[in-house]
């Protein structure tokens, strides 16, 4: 008599059992039931890996000549520690992520729990090394100097070709995340069906909400953290599989180790591992648990390394709106709108679209108890929470789905961690394996429905066309917004007309484009244009440091220093330690100067040498703006005797015109 299975995936009265391999432990190691109706080489991991590996490499190649964009930044373009190669390692392991940042910006940590993320950007700093890194003397005139999408100089276009390269690396570390995932998910997860495994992982690799994620260099922490939590579970199974060979233990402890430097999102391995040995090894919980105590070990290693690592948040950051969105509203309405906003994941990985790069202050609206979003959120949580329990009970591999989407979501949420945001979508990448995981499962499982099954595996081969087929189409597309900050913006201003950021940056292409104009009325209306999107952003936050200083350069450049002076000072009220703030003063008094208004000029460089007196450049225009007005008034005084002695003015005094 045959045994009898818990595993809801498996068909013996159409399937062709493949024969089992068990292990020294008794675990199944090759157990994959086979339905006839597909073809065998199917089944087969070299064939699916090519699938899903081509499928990775063909959506994303078209990012290879893409820039720099959102966080790209701060953490690439602004981190000197990066620009050092080799030598900037010591201060990536031993620093917060946004260190080289806050420095430049003469501040500390802004975000709650800081940022302690050093994998990805220690791979910057190497990749930097091969591109060229630049010894730790000269890096400040690197930050300084800045880039623009125009490649002007020869630095420039270098930088960019760079972050060409970058671009390929991120889709390489892509495909190898999802050949990861897909053996994970066939090694452990759906050891018995196979189809189950290629099916999931075709969805999760074409699913467009991870462009984000792929598109944008800075978030390759979140592909490193997946393929190392992907390459922990398969070397924990494998400890057991092979007979408790220590080697495989330690390796499975150092994967998850690294997957922490990636990002913090390991820590849910604190649950998903002893839930995994429960579901797939047969064990009890209480073997579980235990089982799973040499990953709590590393998680407490890490936990005391990163509290001695991260600055302490600083105080004046929990009140500005866009590290803390929920500022401004009431513990009523965080906690709603909190609730509310996790229904937006759900709805764009079931149907991803419109796409923004932005979900910061104000784009997402403060909600109350009395909004139907929070309800059905709550709904549709707790349902989820509710089947979980259902299918843990009959150790079903939805309780592995559910559960991973469930803690995933927890951390980023921001009902247990304030993660300085509202949402992201390259937030959910991870809790996106288990929706792709419960898809895969009931797609499948609902296409044997369909009888004869011949039609319902052709059903199956056509609903995975056509999903994925969308799937590829948006993502392509979406991609090439992820070119530069320029173009992304412009974009999702459509989608995201509210948010500060969005709007600021905008304005700040349409600023930075002007330099290249050489038509004065086009170039003054851009500026124009810059200034109306920096109005809109200060309307919605007016304490907006940033926007106060940049629409100050663009009233700057329209050659009206008044105007300038004033975004200039509120600036200054709101953040006296803004970074070379005096040098933003001084080319004001530069302006004033060139417009014929000189004791305004030496006004505002006396004000310079009031916020640095060293700074010898500011006396040189003073003394030089003295002597011309010394040199006026005299030539004014000269002009008043002619005019009283008769004489006319220009002609010298003495000659008769003979």
């Amino acid at each position: 008599m045959a045994k009898k299975t818990n595993n809801p995936t498996k068909r013996p009265a159409q399937a062709v059992p493949q024969q089992k391999e068990t292990s020294t432990a008794g675990i199944p190691t090759v157990s994959a039931v086979r339905d006839a109706l597909i073809p065998a080489w199917l089944y087969e991991f070299k064939f699916q890996a090519i699938i899903v590996g081509l499928l990775a490499f063909a959506l994303y190649c078209n990012t290879f000549q893409h820039e720099y964009a959102l966080d790209d930044t701060i953490v690439i373009v602004k981190n000197e520690y990066v620009h050092e190669g080799f030598a900037g390692i010591p201060d990536i392991l031993t620093k917060d992520a946004f260190d080289s940042y806050y420095r430049q910006f003469n501040s500390s940590n802004q975000l709650s729990g800081g940022r302690y993320r050093p994998l990805s950007i220690l791979t910057f700093a190497v990749e930097q090394q091969f591109f060229g890194a630049v010894p730790k003397a000269k890096v400040d005139s690197i930050l300084d100097r800045g880039m623009s999408y125009e490649m002007k100089s020869k630095a420039e276009q270098k930088f960019l070709s760079n972050m060409h390269t970058r671009h390929v690396f991120n889709v390489l570390w892509y495909v190898g995340c999802v050949l990861a995932l897909l053996y994970f998910l066939r090694y452990i997860v759906f050891r018995d069906n196979h189809i189950m495994a290629l099916i999931a992982a075709v969805l999760f690799t074409a699913h467009p909400i991870h462009t984000e994620v792929v598109a944008n260099v800075k978030s390759r922490d979140e592909i490193m953290s997946l393929l190392l939590l992907c390459l922990t579970f398969i070397y924990a199974f494998r400890y057991y599989e092979n007979g408790e060979k220590k080697p495989l233990l330690y390796t499975a402890m150092a994967f998850l180790f690294l997957a922490f430097l990636a990002k913090e999102y390991a820590v849910t391995m604190i649950i998903l591992m002893p839930l995994a040995f429960y579901l797939f090894n047969g064990f009890d919980v209480s073997k579980s648990i235990k089982a799973a105590l040499p990953y709590f070990a590393v998680i407490a290693v890490y936990l005391a390394m990163r509290k001695a690592i991260v600055a302490p948040m600083n105080a004046a950051s929990d009140n500005d709106i866009l590290n803390n969105p929920y500022a401004n509203a009431t513990d009523p309405e965080k906690l709603a709108t909190k609730i509310s906003t996790t229904l937006n994941y759900v709805k764009l990985l079931i149907f991803p679209h419109p796409l923004s790069s932005d979900y910061s202050y104000n784009t997402i609206e403060y909600k109350k108890f009395s909004h139907w979003s929070v309800w059905l959120s709550l709904l549709v949580h707790g349902t989820m929470f509710r089947y979980l329990v259902y299918y843990f009970k009959r150790r079903s591999v939805m309780a592995f789905a559910i559960a991973f989407y469930l803690l995933n979501m927890l951390i980023i949420c921001n009902i247990i961690f304030n993660i300085g945001g509202t949402m992201g979508e390259r937030l959910i990448f991870h809790s996106s394996v288990g929706f792709c995981i419960a898809v895969a499962f009931f797609l499948y499982k609902g296409m044997e429905k369909i009888q004869p099954a011949k039609t319902g595996r052709m059903a199956l081969a056509a609903s995975m066309v056509l999903i994925t087929g969308l799937f590829a189409f948006k993502t392509i597309d979406r991609n090439q917004y992820w070119k530069n900050d320029e173009i992304l913006f412009a974009h999702d201003i459509e989608n995201a007309p509210n948010s500060v950021l969005v709007n600021a940056n905008v304005a700040s292409s349409y600023v930075n484009r002007s330099e290249a104009i050489k038509d004065t009325a086009k170039k003054r209306a851009d500026l124009r244009t810059g200034i109306k999107y920096y109005n809109k952003a200060l309307e919605v936050h007016p304490t907006f440091v940033s926007g106060y200083m940049n629409r100050g350069v663009a009233y700057l450049k329209l050659d009206m220093p008044d105007s300038a002076k004033a975004n200039y000072d509120m600036a200054k009220k709101l953040y006296p330690n803004y970074p070379k703030l005096y040098e933003v003063y001084y080319n004001l008094g530069v302006c004033y100067y060139l417009a014929g208004k000189v004791p305004d000029a030496i006004g505002v460089w006396q004000t310079v040498l009031q916020m640095e007196p060293k700074y010898v450049v500011a006396q040189q225009s003073i003394n030089t703006a003295i002597m011309q007005m010394q040199a006026n008034q005299q030539a004014a005084a000269q002009a008043q005797q002619q005019a009283a002695a008769g004489v006319p003015q220009g002609q010298p005094q003495g000659n008769n015109g003979k």
